[in-house]
């Protein structure tokens, strides 16, 4: 809700600077000017609200009046105002190149966003947060009661955790704190006294929650521990499933070969870059773990040095690795290594979105390590995907578990909104990354 809200307060500015550029350059009888500026304005006004979707101006981490906030958006801005130069001056279709309107509009939206964002920010910081009350003593609810204190931002105000053994005066706390939402662990609803309060309390307009169902809706992760296998075979057969999947299939092959054919010429000069700058192949293939558990060959431009696993095997990957080549480096952080792989979607193997494919030998120790690990294969791997942006590179069994969670709310929630969101945050990365 927050996040469209953002998203009509950043609509209903951009349609306010241009009100108020019209009136700074040409006064108050701006009818004859608003007709010929309102329709390619409305042009950029998508344009704009793009930018700020790839920049991660809807995202939670930026609703803080801090420096990222800050930061974020001013290069949002000047990407968004690149554009728009861009529009009217490579593509003359409206017969204006309005030089001063657009540097008057970009000041004037900058100067009222940052205002109107900043009162939104402080106003959920302060103003909107819940009173939350967490009934559990189990590690997960110890886990959310932290996340709450590390992100204000996200509008809860923790008052306790109580331990459900110890909750005598639960009642009390509700009305004295004024708590508007309580999120139950399963044991809490093993004691009948808790019952029969929660049941008192259903007329004080309190939102109560299972803290599994909290936490996924909070934090974009489905907790493993909250989980069992009826989970899969709930969120596995949903009736729109089939249409999604269909759906999701034809986008893969016209995105796949778009894209694919749009990155020929790039691929072209990466295969000579890593041809002369490092001795070895200019590809390299590796053996990867598809849908079902089918095993698939992946095919990305090489990135390590020749023969990187000959003395040590297979070796968790890290942001850091010392075996990648400096070119290497610059085509993971861009992924433009994976180019390749675009033809990898079209064939069928992997989809454009969806859980990162692992290699055998890692799989084999995470199916015993991790509970439910082999579940993500229940879809295809994918390019990116909704763990991919959220969780930097696992190096380790915890990472595979925490970046499980991931890919088990997006195979809950997967939608096409949510496969455009993850591309364009995917874009987003990649050119933050590249810029580095």
């Amino acid at each position: 809700m927050r996040k469209f809200t953002l998203f009509i307060l950043d609509a209903g500015l951009l349609y306010l600077s241009l009100l108020a550029m019209l009136v700074i350059r040409y006064g108050f009888n701006i009818s004859e000017a608003y007709a010929i500026h309102l329709a390619p304005f409305l042009i950029i006004f998508g344009f704009w609200l793009l930018v700020f979707y790839i920049a991660g101006l809807y995202d939670v981490r930026t609703f803080r009046n801090n420096i990222y906030f800050y930061s974020t958006f001013l290069q949002a801005v000047g990407i968004a105002t690149l554009v728009s130069i861009g529009f009217f001056y490579v593509i003359p279709l409206f017969g204006i190149t309005p030089k001063t309107n657009l540097a008057i509009f970009a000041a004037a939206f900058t100067l009222l966003d940052i205002a109107g964002r900043s009162l939104f920010n402080g106003i959920v910081e302060t103003r909107l947060k819940k009173p939350t009350l967490i009934i559990g003593s189990n590690e997960l609810a110890r886990e959310t009661a932290d996340l709450l204190c590390k992100n204000p931002q996200l509008g809860y105000e923790l008052v306790a955790v109580i331990d459900p053994a110890q909750s005598d005066h639960f009642e009390r706390e509700i009305r004295d704190k004024r708590i508007n939402t309580v999120v139950v662990s399963p044991e809490s609803y093993q004691i009948p006294h808790l019952i029969d309060v929660f049941y008192k309390t259903l007329g004080m307009q309190i939102a109560f929650y299972n803290l599994a169902t909290f936490y996924e809706r909070v934090f974009g992760r489905v907790p493993v521990a909250g989980i069992t296998q009826v989970w899969f075979l709930e969120n596995m057969t949903r009736a729109n499933s089939r249409f999604f999947e269909s759906f999701k299939r034809l986008g893969d092959i016209i995105f796949g070969l778009v894209f694919g054919a749009v990155s020929l010429p790039i691929c072209g000069i990466v295969a000579l870059l890593v041809r002369f700058t490092s001795e070895g192949p200019i590809f390299y293939t590796q053996t990867r773990i598809g849908r079902l558990g089918k095993p698939f060959k992946i095919v990305k431009f090489r990135t390590m040095v020749k023969d990187a696993e000959a003395q040590t095997g297979a070796v968790w990957a890290s942001a850091s690795d010392a075996r990648v080549t400096p070119l290497g480096r610059f085509l993971r952080r861009t992924r433009l290594d994976e180019l390749p792989q675009f033809w990898l979607v079209v064939k069928g193997d992997m989809s454009l979105v969806g859980p990162r494919a692992e290699r055998p030998e890692f799989h084999s120790i995470l199916k015993k390590e991790v509970p439910f690990y082999e579940e993500r294969y229940l879809i295809k791997p994918g390019l990116s995907g909704w763990a991919q942006i959220n969780y930097s590179y696992g190096s380790s069994i915890h990472d595979a578990a925490q970046k499980l969670q991931y890919d088990l709310y997006y195979i809950k929630n997967r939608s096409i909104i949510l496969d455009i969101g993850i591309i364009l945050t995917t874009i987003r990365i990649a050119l933050a990354q590249a810029g580095n």
